[in-house]
């Protein structure tokens, strides 16, 4: 964190848009296509092992 500190304030700011842009474009999706993975892979092992939702035999 020294080295950002460290760097003229033109530099500084290429250095947080390319960051933000990093963030936006790249990780918020992989986080976004994880996240509702994660969810649906839970559901999907409990429904395995619990059985569908619903009352039983109906």
């Amino acid at each position: 964190m020294d080295d950002l500190q460290e760097l003229a304030p033109e530099q500084r700011k290429r250095h947080e848009l390319r960051l933000f842009i990093f963030i936006i474009v790249f990780l918020f999706p992989i986080l976004a296509v994880a996240v509702v993975g994660g969810y649906g892979f839970m559901i999907w092992m409990s429904q395995i092992f619990m059985g569908p939702p619903g009352p039983p035999g109906g």
